[in-house]
């Protein structure tokens, strides 16, 4: 071989090496690295994920996140329990967790008609009723002031018609549950950022109803700084156009909008059904469970179009987004595996069981690759 040749030979090679080289390391870059100057990138902890058992999902969790959000230890039946007695452990290494990782830390959720300890929804006094709201909501704010940095103070409140639900607290308070809410927070904590949670509420008549519900709050002089679209989203809808409308409609308002529990589901639902109401259960069949072992490639693709679309609406509207937060780290967490229908296999995120990042992961990261 002739020296310039071969010399030739030598600059490809190291030409070469050098472009892998940064291919790989565009690659290590995580979500929340890509995503650092434009809003954070948050996921759901479990009860193992908060303790730290799985070495694994803990380096991932780690890697790719820069908030958190509980999902199911701070809901009133694992807090307060009984009447006069709360339980802190699992939420004090919640909050211990974020702190050490420099997290930005989402308190998940001070009233919910769901979830609540049995003794909770025997309260049918106004009077009963009002000191229980003062006593959790300041007992549990209080303890964290200063530390978690925003709250859903109230979660699905609205029917999908944009009424409100006929919950134990509306049912013995009336309307003004939502204004005394989001004062008691207020009063337990003045700087901590304070959220009206919601699913569905991208569809226009529940848009309707939660900000009007908003403003009814906000004119009774309850402090509201955000409104969480929880984004239990499908392959096919809702449609981008709905969900701009509504990321605009809430910042006109004068508060922040947060994607809180986001998750596709690429499994048919039954009935058509929407949104995340956990009470309703459906009985399974092969038509509604049609991957059980693994997903076809060409719904690999599908969901990694729409987490892509998504994502590219977001970054539009990245002045008025906070936080997106998924709900579970990987697929084998995620609640969809059990709702609506028991027993199924979903794959809804961006991480398979296996830990390994999916097309989704890839389609999200190259948006951000692709302006750089």
């Amino acid at each position: 071989m002739k020296f310039s040749n071969y010399y030739l030979l030598l600059v490809s090679l190291i030409v070469l090496s050098s472009c892998n080289a940064k291919k790989q390391e565009v690659k290590t870059v995580s979500l929340k690295d890509s995503y650092k100057d434009d809003f954070y990138i948050g996921t759901a902890l479990s009860a193992d994920q908060i303790e730290g058992k799985d070495a694994k999902v803990d380096s991932l969790v780690k890697k790719e996140f820069n908030a958190i959000t509980a999902e199911n230890i701070m809901k009133s039946m694992f807090v307060h329990p009984s009447p006069d007695k709360y339980d802190f452990a699992l939420t004090d290494k919640f909050v211990a967790y974020g702190e050490k990782n420099k997290m930005f830390i989402h308190g998940h959720t001070l009233i919910w008609h769901s979830q609540l300890a049995p003794w909770m929804e025997k309260i049918k006094d106004s009077t009963e009723m009002k000191a229980f709201m003062k006593d959790h909501i300041t007992t549990i704010v209080s303890k964290y002031k200063g530390r978690i940095n925003s709250w859903d103070v109230v979660n699905e409140a609205l029917n999908e018609d944009g009424t409100l639900r006929k919950s134990v607290f509306l049912n013995t308070l009336g309307e003004r549950y939502l204004v005394d809410a989001f004062k008691l927070a207020a009063a337990a904590d003045p700087k901590v950022d304070l959220y009206y949670n919601d699913y569905n509420i991208e569809e226009p008549a529940k848009r309707e109803g939660a900000i009007k519900l908003i403003k009814k709050i906000k004119s009774a002089g309850g402090k509201i700084d955000g409104v969480g679209i929880q984004g239990h989203w499908r392959l096919a809808s809702p449609s981008l156009d709905e969900i701009e409308k509504s990321i605009l409609a809430y910042s006109k308002l004068g508060i922040k909008v947060a994607i809180t529990e986001l998750d596709i589901t690429v499994l048919p639902n039954p009935w058509d059904l929407k949104g995340a109401d956990v009470n309703q259960n459906f009985e399974g069949s092969a038509k509604m469970n049609p991957y059980p072992e693994k997903l076809p490639d060409s719904i690999q693709v599908k969901l990694a179009e729409r987490y892509a679309s998504i994502f590219k609406l977001f970054l539009k509207h990245k002045d008025k987004i906070s936080r997106v937060t998924f709900w579970g780290v990987h697929d084998g967490q995620s609640w969809l595996n059990d709702w609506p229908i028991k027993g199924r296999t979903n794959y809804p995120l961006l991480f398979d069981t296996k830990l390994h990042p999916k097309k989704a992961y890839n389609s999200v990261q190259q948006l951000k690759e692709s302006k750089e």
